[in-house]
């Protein structure tokens, strides 16, 4: 009993004083700091290199050098003894001396519940595909290694890839399904995925209920002693934190009050196990083994807490508080470089939550400058941050362009910090930085619309792939990555930060998002639907429409406030409510409208849709051309193998240099095949030069070389083309999809074909030599007779030819000259430019939108 007092008047201090009390300092960082990457823990102990793992782990963790409580958390570029004393003066002031109260005013959050996705968007589109993956995961396969753990009978097998029995991390992404299974629930309502999440939840019940302790995870409790002993063991405080936030969503999205106790008997068995090592060692052995990953512990105990409210869940999410790492936030040191990332944002994220309950202000400062650091040095255009997991070099980001730039996890933790942010603030920055990062940072993980398909990185560096990383395209069943977690959730929430209430005598709702979507709004009684016209590069304006469907009896007033982006302009701006003009404010700011809103109001939003570069954050001055572009909130990419050298000229205007690609164009793109043996082979653009190649899927490197653009002779309107057919007697050329402005030419020196920018590239379209039906033969324009030629019972990676017609060839040449002409393979997104390039020009087009293609983001613009 005395023990157990020492303990809670310990723990009574820590809440009362925060991390500015006697507690011990120690430094945040592993050593080597390979070992706080995911990636690189996993290939460790994937391994049979004893050597190895003796080696790395011979340096677990760094060696503390001072016991007082503030030194070891002055900013490790500070070097001077004398600063140390303002920096606890600097500290302390920062405290609010006054007791704590729950900080208020803040927007609320609209329940998924009543949020619904219009089928028509691309974020319906994401979300039913994840859908889809979600119903496609079995839950004996889930649950296994629990029942393992627990001694319960496992029918089946488990899953693979980090969620393989023999992982150390297993169980993490068990703990994602849970919430992202709730939060699809509530979007969707489909009964499946109810019933299925039920059964999770009530397959881990069994589990917990055998232990017999509140302990529940796929691996054996004995983790933690290796945690506690401060010995190697991966992350088990992060595969808890899934679990028990998985739980919470259950409980609050899916309304399982049973999660609800299982969550809170797993929070108390952890609070025996934190109260046992700091009376048997001390605070500073638990802040120590805090160096090992323990994801957003902090973060979802102060969530228990708020449903509770038990007092022991407050101060167990106290000592989760990263001080070492949020200290130097508090005195606003910008010295994160070298932290893994996806370790310390959501520390931050649980530190929101500090500040939401207690009301001490230190928080609030420490998120927003949090935000402002990694925003200002340490984001890519996407909104995404990190390079190989860890945060380097402030503004140079230029030295991290490559295939590992940006882990798909912090972008989601990131969404979820600038989200409060918002909700605090109503400043629409942190609107703007949610739109970009969810937009060119997330929405494009997913491989189109292949179910459970993801992406662990996203490669930023010049002429990269999606598919070709250190991890590439994921796996169904074999991969489960801490971004698989990560990704299922996202896709599952799509809804969540569309709309924010204002409480009130007189209801308020914020719109920040223009997704088109509906919205049962409860407080203001009114079910709101909106309507985004589809955006295309040739139409530079974002139409939205607003229309009222009033619940019960009309004469309530309430206000909407409408996000006007910072990426628009006010030239052009257009609003009216019933036919009538509205005052659009400027970029950054909001439109409000009070009024009783009724089934005869329509509010629409004309914004336009600017074209801009935008700088990489690197202060040297010899990478200040590196840019990217962006349309409204779109970053686009180009097809490119590696180039990215732009040359504007001494024109101020984007519009001189990147042009919109008219629709029409893709009426106008073909794919030429042909049968050689049992292949099929499709005519492709190789590196410049004309071969057959074995025919593509679409969304590939290939499939984009391997279409064409007809243009017609002397560049005459291809309106009268309805179908790819009616060119057949024309004379044309074939542009490549990813070379605008060269064509397929006949070398002047031999008989083959390259890409250039020649004028002898006039082909005339005739129908196949073969005589079979949908086949054509390309005659040249300057030799008549003869013929793109491939040969009879090639291989891929044949070059092609021009060959004249002759009688002794016959069958083989007519055969050999023949191709089945069909709609190109690859198509131009409705949001596609052409950007002149200095040694050629681009096909740009949203990042989103990419799959395997080949693509840079950034360019090296100069005058």
């Amino acid at each position: 009993m005395k023990n157990f007092v020492f303990f809670k008047l310990l723990l009574l201090l820590f809440v009362l004083y925060g991390s500015d009390t006697t507690v011990l300092g120690k430094e945040c960082t592993n050593t080597p700091p390979e070992l706080s990457s995911h990636t690189f823990r996993h290939e460790l102990l994937s391994s049979n290199n004893g050597t190895w793992k003796d080696q790395m782990f011979s340096h677990y963790h760094l060696t503390p050098t001072d016991d007082l409580a503030w030194a070891n958390l002055l900013p490790r570029k500070i070097l001077r003894e004398e600063d140390e004393y303002s920096w606890a003066v600097t500290y302390k002031k920062m405290k609010n001396p006054a007791q704590f109260k729950e900080a208020d005013n803040f927007l609320k959050e609209v329940s998924l519940h009543n949020v619904r996705l219009d089928p028509s968007s691309i974020h319906w589109r994401a979300q039913q595909t994840n859908l889809e993956y979600l119903l496609l995961l079995d839950v004996d396969r889930l649950v296994w290694s629990f029942r393992k753990t627990a001694g319960l009978a496992m029918p089946g097998k488990g899953y693979g890839g980090w969620e393989d029995p023999s992982s150390e991390l297993r169980g993490h992404f068990v703990g994602h399904y849970l919430s992202a299974s709730a939060q699809m629930w509530a979007s969707t309502h489909n009964d499946t995925l109810k019933d299925k999440m039920s059964t999770v939840v009530s397959a881990l019940n069994d589990c917990q209920k055998k232990i017999g302790s509140g302990y529940l995870s796929a691996f054996p409790s004995e983790f933690f002693y290796r945690f506690e002993a401060v010995k190697p063991v991966w992350a088990p405080y992060y595969t808890i934190h899934k679990i028990m936030a998985g739980l919470l969503d259950q409980y609050t999205l899916g309304g399982n009050d049973q999660a609800l106790k299982m969550a809170t008997w797993m929070a108390d068995y952890f609070y025996n196990r934190v109260q046992n090592v700091i009376l048997k060692y001390s605070i500073e052995r638990h802040y120590y083994s805090l160096n090992e990953e323990t994801g957003g512990m902090n973060d979802v105990l102060y969530q228990l807490y708020t449903i509770t409210p038990d007092p022991k869940y407050l101060l167990l999410a106290h000592l989760f508080d990263k001080p070492c790492f949020l200290g130097l936030l508090a005195v606003q040191a910008d010295d994160i470089s070298g932290f893994h990332s996806n370790t310390h944002i959501p520390v931050v994220i649980g530190s929101q939550m500090r500040y939401e309950i207690t009301g001490d202000p230190l928080y609030k400062v420490i998120s927003t400058y949090f935000m402002d650091i990694v925003n200002s040095s340490h984001s890519y255009a996407t909104g995404g941050t990190s390079y190989h997991e860890f945060w380097q070099d402030p503004k140079r980001l230029a030295s991290n362009l490559d295939t590992e730039s940006e882990e798909s996890c912090t972008t989601y933790n990131m969404l979820k910090v600038s989200r409060n942010l918002f909700r605090w603030t109503k400043e629409m920055a942190y609107a703007d930085y949610y739109e970009r990062a969810l937009t060119n940072g997330v929405l494009g993980i997913q491989r189109g619309t292949e179910p459970g398909v993801m992406i662990y990185m996203l490669p930023l560096a010049s002429g990269v792939s999606k598919a070709v990383s250190y991890h590439g395209w994921g796996t169904k069943f074999d991969s489960f990555w801490c971004c698989y977690g990560t990704g299922i959730e996202s896709f599952s929430k799509l809804g969540d930060s569309i709309y924010f209430e204002e409480e009130g005598n007189s209801p308020g709702l914020y719109i920040i998002q223009y997704i088109s979507s509906s919205l049962d709004w409860q407080s203001g009684k009114v079910v709101l639907n909106q309507k985004v016209d589809p955006v295309s590069a040739n139409d530079p304006y974002l139409r939205v429409t607003l229309t009222f469907s009033p619940k019960g009896v009309a004469g309530q007033s309430s206000t909407l406030n409408l996000r006007i982006p910072q990426w628009t302009s006010s030239n052009g701006a257009k609003g009216t409510l019933s036919g009538q003009s509205l005052s659009v404010p400027a970029p950054g700011n909001v439109l409000s409208i009070t009024r009783k809103w009724n089934s005869n109001d329509k509010l629409t939003l004309e914004l336009p849709i600017i074209l801009r570069t935008e700088a990489i954050k690197d202060d040297r001055p010899e990478y200040a051309s590196i840019q990217a572009i962006f349309y409204g909130q779109y970053l686009l990419a180009g097809h490119t193998n590696g180039e990215w050298d732009i040359k504007t000229g001494p024109t101020k205007s984007l519009s001189d240099w990147i042009t919109p690609i008219p629709a029409t164009y893709n009426n106008q793109l073909v794919t030429f095949s042909q049968m050689s043996g049992d292949s099929t082979l499709a005519l492709t653009n190789s590196n410049h030069s004309i071969t057959m190649e074995n025919i593509p899927e679409s969304g590939t490197k290939t499939s984009v070389h391997a279409t064409f653009r007809l243009i017609l002779k002397d560049g005459s309107s291809s309106s009268e083309i309805s179908k790819i057919e009616d060119y057949i007697g024309k004379s044309v050329m074939l542009e490549p999809f990813d070379s605008p402005g060269m064509v397929l030419a006949h070398k002047d020196s031999d008989d083959s074909f390259e890409v250039s920018d020649s004028s002898d590239g006039l082909f005339t379209l005739v129908s196949g030599l073969s005589g079979k039906s949908q086949t054509v033969s390309l005659e040249s324009g300057s030799k008549k007779g003869c013929f793109i030629y491939s040969g009879v019972n090639y291989k891929a990676g044949t070059d092609l030819k021009l060959s004249c017609n002759s009688d002794s060839e016959g069958a083989g040449f007519n055969q050999a000259a023949s191709f089945t002409l069909q709609n190109g393979i690859s198509k131009y997104h409705p949001i596609s430019f052409v950007a002149k390039g200095q040694k050629r020009n681009f096909v740009m087009e949203p990042l989103l939108n990419f799959r395997d293609e080949s693509y840079s983001v950034y360019f090296n613009i100069k005058a």
